[in-house]
This record gives structure tokens, C-alpha cells and sequence, in this order.
């Protein structure tokens, strides 16, 4: 039986299957667990509502149409908590027995002290039962049969009043007044005995309560005062709708829905796994897609659109039934397709789509849809617009043509046709605004694009064209100090940007990084024989062979330098050491093995890397020919170009400089011939003009 491969092969396969392979860049294990944190964040927060209970609220989307099985009358929710609220002071107290008992010890404690005083001969001060003069000697000269009654009247007394209940709120001096009317039975108020009884039951009860709210007969209380005043009742006749598809459920439908049991209480896993699956599954597609479309993606890319993901699910999540789609998702497609590539932002708005977190209703789907075409035209669009005004006109056209669509659909296909929506409410001011919002947020999405392209190392269309203005700082010290590697430059960038026009490769890209790739000559132009003047060359100079190739390798690595200074993006700085690649210093190389026949070739290779991309692979042929074809006498047929190219070319190849740029043989067949037709177009001839002669 054949073995499977394993999710990794299978996923090295799935990148690696390109014709010819293209490099992969591998993430770090850090890159890959903040990616698969934000993933499951995603993923839960667009699933976690169905392990909520109950499973509804109001506010919430209806899923479905629910009709009422039979007449029933409900009560309003809404309307006893109110009336509840305003009864909220009325509740029922009754005994608490355990704490009737506390007291009831606390009485025989305050006697038992009293007794035990006057054995001690009083050794403590009794000026925290206030006893005067008269209950003292009360206390010191009662027999014990008459301390024994009056103990008991104490307590049956405590009992009495406890039964009656004792509240924390009442005075000390009322709460003695009323022990002492119910000691009546020991004598005149002003005997010792009946006031020291008193001020025991008063000191022992003092802001204590054994009362309790009885819940049942609070509850019961409420209802009889709330059937007093009337409870408002909502009549449902059978066969009507209590909720409507794709609208937002009212406190009053949801008291209806939870009276004939429509409302789950229990959560549901099953679906809640299928979600949250979908979820991860939709979050991985989408970055397989990313580096389907582009193996050297970096992973702060892939994060940030996860992350754009995640912000859509938060905000669909607080805003609810009065989120758009179209203002969720078309700002993201648009910064994605400037940013990263049309594939990836059409794979990101197909991810938002499906795991759109609420039930939809007709009219939510109408809208998501027309979200999802205008999303297309963005995606398409937006990478081929060249400068930040025609990304405007995006942000103007595509919301209103939008709106267009949506009148149409609502207006005339639903209603000319009949068909029943019923939940689509054709409101055109409210379409109207919707339109100017989303074109608002287009256009603050565009003034964040620049802090965007630092923040995440992206590169749109408007930054490249930015970047190739020939009047930046970088490229005017470059043609003020080193002319000749200017003019290089230009040169090479003519043939390298045909080069990627007829293969579909990024113009805009190599034009940007061919300007750029020689930059580092600025550490020493004069080192540079197109910079070099009245035939003097610094190498014939020194005659050092090793220290001349250390200055080639310098350019390359002082144009990273500066590439770093000038806070070039890394697509751009790539160009530098690439179009070199691993190259050999072949003169060099020769002159050091006429004085040392082992010199080693790998001390007089530039250090790479090799080419990564079209771009880089077409500029590093296109640096290789210039000169060659430079040097073609003016006699020289195309066939003499195209033979010189093909060498030049074939070098590259067997040196292995090519293989990891994913170049095809027949688009480096097509790039020759374009690099002919440019040098064709170099070399044409003037007519001679007749001098004349001033007579």
C-alpha cells in the first residue's frame, strides 16, 4: 500500500511544483508562531459565539424565519424589569434562626460576666455595661434563687423580642426603652434589677439583626404588586412571523422565541468545531496561496494579513447587523493589492468572505457579494495603478459604481422580477451614505498606505515610481560623482527593463532596482574604468590583484550601506548584491595565477547571493551584455548580437548563477532577443551633415 506523504513534504511539493523551481524563504520558528497565535485568534473569534448560552440575544441576526406554532399570550421581559426596578425597595424579611440563636448566647454570655464579677469582687471595670451605683449592689446582695428567676426573665424576654425580630438600624436608647417595657414583670422601671435587665438585652441586640430576605415570599410580594399595577402582554396569533431572516431579533421576539422554546440553551461543539476548523483552514489557505504566489514572501506579510483579517472579525463582531461588507473589506483588498500582489489580496477577500462571522440574510448577501466583485475590480486595479492620484480615482469611481450595482440589483432586477426578499430595504440616501463612508475610508486607507510600506516592508506601484525619480538625493550624487556608472546604468536599465517587458516579469521593479544596483561605486568611482579619465587606472597602480578584487567586492557591500542609510525597501537593496551574484573576477583571477598558479578561485568570487527572482536574473544578464554589446563594432549584424548575447548568457548558466532565479529557457531565449532588439535600436546611425564654411 503507497505511504502518504506527510502535511510538510506535501507542502514543499505544493511551493516546490513551479516550472522552473523558485527559492523559498524559509521563516524563522518565531515567524511561524506569531503567525499560527494570530491565526488562532481568528479562528475564535469568529467561532466562540456558538459555545455561548443561549445561543441568542437580542440584537442578534435572525437565521431563519420563525413562525408561531399556536396563539399564545407572553409576558414582556422588558417591562417587568422595569416595573421590577421601581419596586427594587419592597422585599420580604423573615427569622434567621442561626442568628437568632448567636444573640440569644451573646445574652447568656453578658449574664454569665455579671455573675462571674461578683465573685471576682468585680476585679474588672463594669464601665462597658454602665451599671450604676444601685446595680451594682443589686448585683453583690441578690440571693441566687431571686438571680435565677431574674435570669430567666432575661431570657424568655430575649426570646420574645427575637421573635419578633430586631433590626440593626434602631438607637441604643430606643432599643433599651423597648427592652425594658417588655421586663415590666420585674418590677418599677427604676428598680435595678428591670433596668440592668434592659441594658443587657439593649447591649447584646445593638445594630445586630436576625433578620433575612426570604427570596420566595419577596418574590411572591413583587408579583402581587406588579399584578396590581398590570403587566403588558404580548398577544402572538399562530402562523405569524416572530422573527424575520436576516433581521435583528427585539427584546420582544426574543421573549417570544424563548416561550415556545426556540432558544438553545446549550452550546453546540459540534458546529463550533466545524467553524473554528474552517477558520484555521481558511487562515492557512490564505498564506499557502501568499507564498504560492510569492516563495520569497516575508513573513510580517503574511502577518499582516492576518492581522487585517483578525481587525475585520473584531469589528464585525462590536458593530453587528450595522456592519458592511463592502466598508470591512474593500480597504484591506485595496492595501494588499498594492502592497503584496493582486492573487494574494483576491485569496485574502475570498478568506474574509467565508468566514464572515453572523448568519446572513438575503440582503446581507446581496451586500457581500457586491462587496466581493467591487473587491475584484480593487484587486485588479490596484497593483497596475502607477502613482497615489489614480489609486484615488479608485477610491472615488469604485464605491459609486458599487452603489450603482446595488440600486440596480435591489431596485430593479428584485422588484421587476417579484422576487421575494422580503428583508431588502431599498433605501437610497441610506446606499448613498454608505457609499461616501467607504470612499472616505479609501482614501484614509491611501494616506496610510507610505506609513504601511515602513512598517511592513511593502512596495507599491506609487513607492517604485517614487523611487525611480532620477532627482531623489541617491541618484543625483550618483550621476554628479560616478557619470559613467550613471550612464552604465542607464544603459543597463534599457535592456534589463525590455528584458522583463516580453517575459511579463515587474517592469516597474527592475526599472527601480537597475537605477539602484551600482550605487555602492560611490565609495571609490575612480576604481571604475567608466569613471576612470585620460586612461589612468588605479589597479594598473597598485598591481595587486587581491586587493583589487576586495574593491569590487566593496561596491556591493558599501551599496548595501548606503541602500541601509537611504532606508531603501529590501526588493530594491536585493538588486545590489544580486546582480552580481557569485560572479568571478576573471581578470583579477588571471593576474593573481600568473604569479601564483593556485591562487584559489573562491577568494575571486563576489560573495552573492545568486539571483532569487526574474528581476534580479534579468538585471545580473543584462549588467553582463552591456559592455559586450558596447564593444560590437558599428559593422556588426544582429546575428553577430545575438551570438555574443547567447555567450555571455550560456556562462551564466553553466557558472549556476541562474538556477535559483526561475528563469525558463524559453524566456531567456525571449530575453536575448529582446536585449538585441534594444542594442539594435542603440547602435542606428545618423546621415552626415555637409559642413559649411563661413565666408
Amino acid at each position: 500500500m503507497a505511504k502518504l506523504p506527510s502535511p510538510q513534504k506535501f507542502w514543499r511539493i505544493w511551493l516546490g511544483s513551479q516550472s522552473p523551481r523558485r527559492p523559498i524563504l524559509r521563516w524563522s520558528a518565531t515567524d511561524k508562531l506569531g503567525l499560527l497565535m494570530v491565526c488562532l485568534l481568528v479562528a475564535i473569534f469568529s467561532s466562540y459565539k456558538l459555545l455561548a448560552v443561549p445561543d441568542l440575544k437580542p440584537g442578534d441576526i435572525a437565521q431563519v424565519n420563525v413562525i408561531a406554532p399556536r396563539d399564545a399570550k407572553v409576558i414582556d421581559t422588558t417591562d417587568l424589569k422595569e416595573k421590577k426596578q421601581g419596586l427594587k425597595e419592597s422585599f420580604v424579611q423573615s427569622i434567621d434562626k442561626n442568628k437568632s440563636s448567636d444573640l440569644e448566647k451573646t445574652v447568656s454570655k453578658q449574664i454569665n460576666i455579671l455573675r462571674t464579677q461578683k465573685f471576682n469582687n468585680f476585679g474588672i471595670d463594669f464601665n462597658e455595661f454602665n451599671i450604676t451605683t444601685l446595680e451594682k449592689d443589686w448585683i453583690l446582695n441578690v440571693k441566687d434563687n431571686e438571680w435565677e428567676e431574674w435570669k430567666k426573665e432575661i431570657k424568655n424576654v430575649s426570646k420574645k423580642m427575637l421573635s419578633q425580630g430586631i433590626i440593626n438600624t434602631l438607637a441604643l436608647d430606643q432599643l433599651n426603652e423597648a427592652s425594658s417595657l417588655q421586663l415590666i414583670d420585674l418590677g418599677e422601671k427604676d428598680s435595678p434589677n428591670r433596668s440592668l435587665g434592659a441594658k443587657i438585652l439593649s447591649n447584646s441586640f445593638h445594630q445586630k439583626s436576625n433578620l433575612k430576605i426570604d427570596k420566595l415570599k419577596t418574590n411572591i410580594l413583587l408579583e402581587n404588586l406588579i399584578n396590581q399595577e398590570g403587566i403588558n402582554t404580548i398577544n402572538v396569533k399562530e402562523g405569524s412571523i416572530i422573527s424575520r431572516k436576516g433581521k435583528p431579533i427585539t427584546s420582544q421576539e426574543f421573549d417570544i422565541l424563548e416561550h415556545f422554546n426556540k432558544v438553545s440553551r446549550s452550546p453546540r461543539p459540534l458546529k463550533w468545531l466545524i467553524t473554528f476548523s474552517e477558520s484555521m483552514g481558511s487562515c492557512g489557505l490564505l498564506l499557502m496561496i501568499m507564498r504560492r504566489e510569492k516563495p520569497r514572501l516575508q513573513a510580517r506579510h503574511g502577518l499582516l494579513s492576518l492581522t487585517l483579517l483578525l481587525v475585520v472579525q473584531l469589528t464585525k463582531d462590536w458593530l453587528g447587523p450595522i456592519a458592511s461588507p463592502m466598508q470591512l473589506i474593500l480597504p484591506p483588498t485595496l492595501l494588499l493589492s498594492q502592497g503584496i500582489g493582486t492573487i494574494t489580496s483576491l485569496a485574502w477577500m475570498a478568506a474574509a468572505s467565508l468566514i464572515w462571522p453572523s448568519s446572513l440574510g438575503e440582503s446581507i448577501e446581496v451586500r457581500l457579494i457586491i462587496a466581493c466583485i467591487a473587491g475584484s475590480f480593487i484587486a485588479f486595479l490596484g497593483r497596475r495603478m502607477r502613482s497615489r492620484a489614480q489609486v484615488l480615482q479608485i477610491a472615488v469611481f469604485i464605491p459609486f459604481g458599487a452603489l450603482l450595482g446595488q440600486w440596480f440589483i435591489l431596485n430593479q432586477v428584485i422588484k421587476e422580477n417579484n422576487i421575494e426578499f422580503n428583508n431588502l430595504s431599498i433605501d437610497p440616501n441610506s446606499l448613498f451614505n454608505e457609499t461616501i463612508i467607504i470612499s472616505s475610508i479609501l482614501m484614509v486607507t491611501i494616506l496610510i498606505i507610505p506609513i504601511l510600506e515602513n512598517t511592513f516592508g511593502l512596495l507599491t506601484r506609487a513607492r517604485l515610481m517614487e523611487l525611480a525619480d532620477q532627482e531623489r538625493p541617491l541618484l543625483r550624487r550618483l550621476s554628479r560623482e560616478a557619470p559613467g556608472t550613471f550612464e552604465h546604468t542607464l544603459t543597463i536599465l534599457s535592456l534589463a527593463e525590455e528584458g522583463a517587458r516580453v517575459i511579463g516579469a515587474d517592469v516597474d521593479l527592475i526599472r527601480t532596482g537597475a537605477l539602484y544596483h551600482d550605487v555602492g561605486k560611490l565609495h571609490a568611482p575612480n576604481w571604475f574604468i567608466e569613471n576612470q579619465k585620460d586612461g589612468i587606472n588605479p589597479h594598473d597602480e597598485i598591481k595587486n590583484p587581491y586587493k583589487s578584487a576586495d574593491i569590487l567586492q566593496a561596491h556591493v557591500d558599501e551599496g548595501l550601506k548606503l541602500a541601509r542609510k537611504y532606508r531603501l525597501p529590501s526588493p530594491i537593496a536585493d538588486f545590489i548584491p544580486e546582480h552580481q551574484g557569485t560572479l568571478k573576477m576573471g581578470y583579477f583571477l588571471h593576474k593573481a595565477r600568473e604569479s601564483d598558479p593556485s591562487a584559489s578561485e573562491k577568494r575571486f568570487r563576489y560573495k552573492g547571493p545568486i539571483p532569487h527572482s526574474k528581476e534580479t536574473g534579468i538585471l545580473m544578464l543584462a549588467d553582463g551584455c552591456e559592455a559586450a554589446l558596447r564593444a560590437l563594432d558599428s559593422s556588426s549584424s544582429d546575428k553577430d548580437a545575438c551570438k555574443t548575447v547567447r555567450k555571455i548568457i550560456q556562462s551564466r548558466q553553466v557558472d549556476g548563477q541562474l538556477k535559483e532565479s526561475s528563469l525558463t529557457r524559453a524566456e531567456i531565449e525571449i530575453i536575448l532577443r529582446a536585449f538585441v532588439s534594444v542594442w539594435r535600436r542603440m547602435r542606428h546611425r545618423r546621415l552626415k551633415y555637409p559642413s559649411f564654411n563661413p565666408r
